[in-house]
């Protein structure tokens, strides 16, 4: 299991502005290696490892969706639980200037741009999920209610 840190980010700035309890841990960032990858540094499940997701629809509008590490969006759930046509995933340099964070890096807080947040409604369900903390390699763990009492996202189901 990789070593709690106290990394500092806008993402544990945030979340120590608002009182939130949680631990930073920091992990070897593997390009392309996904939740896959950090969830087997840290030792814990995938599916508690929290995927930020940058999406926009037929307008061009972008979306945060946050998924279970283990599991896919279904787009078209999406975009119809939403009301719009289609939805798809933004290229990284489109969701790097929505959000300031680099793809890998990815958090739902501390977006550069406050953008629509929705989450996989069975997230909440779970004890503790590890969310990105603002740059590759590094997670924050948190009760999911924290996650919901900050950012209020609207809860989805639209996992595959």
């Amino acid at each position: 299991m990789a070593k709690k840190k106290t990394s500092s980010s806008p993402v544990t700035r945030l979340l120590q502005q608002h009182g939130a309890s949680f631990d930073v841990h920091e992990y070897k960032y593997t390009p392309q290696g996904g939740t896959a990858c950090s969830s087997k540094e840290l030792g814990v499940d995938e599916h508690q490892v929290i995927k930020t997701l940058v999406m926009e629809d037929e307008k061009q509008s972008p979306y945060i969706i946050l998924m279970h590490g283990d599991r896919s969006v279904s787009t078209k759930e999406l975009a119809r639980s939403i009301g719009c046509k289609t939805i798809s995933a933004c290229r990284p340099e489109v969701a790097q200037r929505h959000t300031g964070y680099m793809v890998g890096g990815t958090s739902p807080f501390a977006t550069r741009k406050k953008l629509p947040l929705y989450a996989e409604a069975s997230i909440m369900t779970l004890d503790q999920i590890f969310i990105n903390a603002g740059r590759r390699g590094l997670l924050v763990c948190i009760a999911p209610q924290t996650l919901e009492s900050i950012l209020r996202p609207t809860l989805v189901h639209v996992a595959v």
